[in-house]
């Protein structure tokens, strides 16, 4: 569906072609062809705790997936809120772990939702990843008030690297300043622009799709980050 040598189709080709437009690209993407979905070796095993509890982690992805939807330890477990979980299969060539959801999010059921999804899937399709991710937030519950704590940040932490070693990613795609400071110790501004592993995955940080319906003035720098995380090498 859209990687280098498979056929792309009208509909996903002008998707990429609006998202290169829309960031400033007007030439070739690079001088050299790269090979962007060449085998990487698996990420480490993940932290085996609980976040907060002690209790060993789910060992299947499924098994993890039940245990974020129904456990009171799973990071910002509330049983006033319907959890948003993960979407996508195992072993994708990126994986999406966004910030919260907010409340519209929480209606929709998606990890992305609203004019913020469309655009992330034009940004996918401009890298030849459209329908190729494995999106999921930092915690499946809305997170309403102040900003998390620093004890909330390493327990969201915690669960997912836990959470991609199970989904065993090739690529890692950061959305938004709060997974900037729980899976890197960063902000946001600090942390794109680099790269980064976390589990042994080639990790990049880029602005959330909903900051840059705000701010369409970052996709440029978002298309940066894009470019960087198809990037070959370790």
């Amino acid at each position: 569906m859209g990687g280098l040598g498979v056929a792309t189709d009208t509909r996903e080709a002008a998707s990429a072609l609006r998202w290169w437009l829309e960031s400033g690209v007007d030439g070739a993407i690079q001088e050299h062809p790269r090979n962007w979905f060449e085998s990487k070796a698996g990420p480490a095993a993940a932290d085996e705790r609980q976040p907060g509890e002690g209790e060993p982690l789910p060992d299947t992805l499924q098994a993890f997936q039940q245990w974020l939807s129904t456990s009171p330890g799973a990071p910002l477990a509330s049983a006033r809120s319907k959890p948003v979980l993960p979407r996508g299969e195992p072993s994708a060539q990126v994986m999406l772990i966004s910030e919260p959801p907010t409340r519209d999010e929480l209606a929709s059921g998606l990890p992305i939702g609203g004019d913020a999804a469309e655009l992330m899937e034009r940004m996918l399709a401009a890298i030849g990843m459209a329908g190729q991710a494995y999106s999921a937030n930092l915690s499946c519950f809305h997170s309403p008030g102040a900003r998390l704590s620093p004890r909330q940040l390493e327990e969201c932490a915690s669960a997912a690297r836990k959470h991609i070693a199970l989904a065993r990613p090739k690529r890692l795609l950061l959305l938004g300043d709060v997974p900037s400071r729980a899976l890197l110790g960063k902000p946001l501004i600090e942390a794109r622009g680099h790269v980064h592993k976390v589990e042994g995955v080639r990790t990049v940080a880029t602005f959330h799709p909903r900051q840059l319906l705000k701010r369409p003035s970052d996709k440029r720098l978002a298309w940066q980050d894009l470019l960087l995380l198809t990037e070959e090498g370790p």
